[in-house]
């Protein structure tokens, strides 16, 4: 993940020289690099929306072709040009952002392997309100919180995602995953450094800011869908 954290590292000690606050610096950098996403995300909803929409034509070809496999790949095809809709558009997104999680996940918790600056050496020590050490875990606030915000923006895209007919199989799964998935970052957070976690609580506030948003963005084009099919 050198080749991600690396440029992220360069970012992180450029927003610390101006701060000279590792605390307030993770907090910046945390809504710079989420801002930068927010494309992605945006991307994602509208290919889902989209998906949502063709799902009852998909069925339709499904049930007419269920045995001729060749011929409804083909009709699949022409639907999908036909709607100008790209089955890939919900994947690519995702696809682009899991790199940057896995080097920001690695810069943040060995910050000192990717960054040169020797003023990072001392400012990753740096307390922080309550937090004595952002190098060392906070046992039970911060770990708290991201496991609450975890939760909140799960659900959220959990609720943006219905109607889509995969997403509706796999309910059972994401149900249990609701709950687990937080349980897991709780129990995670007690042990990663501090910083690390302060990241993960940060980006899930901003994350549940754009589930406001997309949310908003989905229903116009839900209704705009809408209108067209009274036209």
């Amino acid at each position: 993940m050198g080749f991600i954290a690396v440029p992220l590292g360069w970012l992180l000690s450029f927003i610390y020289g101006l701060l000279n606050d590792y605390g307030i610096t993770l907090i910046i950098f945390t809504v710079l690099v989420k801002g930068c996403l927010y494309p992605l995300y945006a991307a994602q909803i509208k290919s889902t929306a989209g998906m949502a929409d063709i799902q009852p034509k998909i069925q339709a070809l499904q049930r007419k072709y269920a045995n001729d496999k060749e011929t409804l790949n083909v009709k699949m095809m022409e639907l999908y040009k036909e709607e100008k809709f790209n089955p890939m558009g919900g994947c690519l997104p995702m696809l682009i952002q899991m790199p940057i999680i896995f080097g920001l996940f690695a810069l943040l918790r060995s910050p000192m392997h990717y960054i040169s600056s020797d003023s990072m050496l001392l400012a990753i020590h740096e307390s922080f309100l309550w937090i004595m050490d952002l190098s060392q875990p906070d046992l039970w606030i911060l770990p708290i919180a991201a496991g609450i915000t975890t939760f909140i923006s799960f659900n959220q895209t959990q609720s943006q995602q219905q109607g889509n007919s995969m997403n509706n199989q796999m309910a059972p799964m994401m149900n249990m995953m609701k709950y687990l998935f937080p349980v897991m970052i709780v129990w995670m957070g007690r042990s990663f450094p501090a910083g690390l976690t302060i990241y993960w609580f940060v980006g899930n506030l901003v994350q549940i800011a754009f589930n406001f948003r997309l949310n908003k963005l989905r229903k116009k084009m839900k209704e705009g869908t809408n209108k067209k099919r009274k036209k």
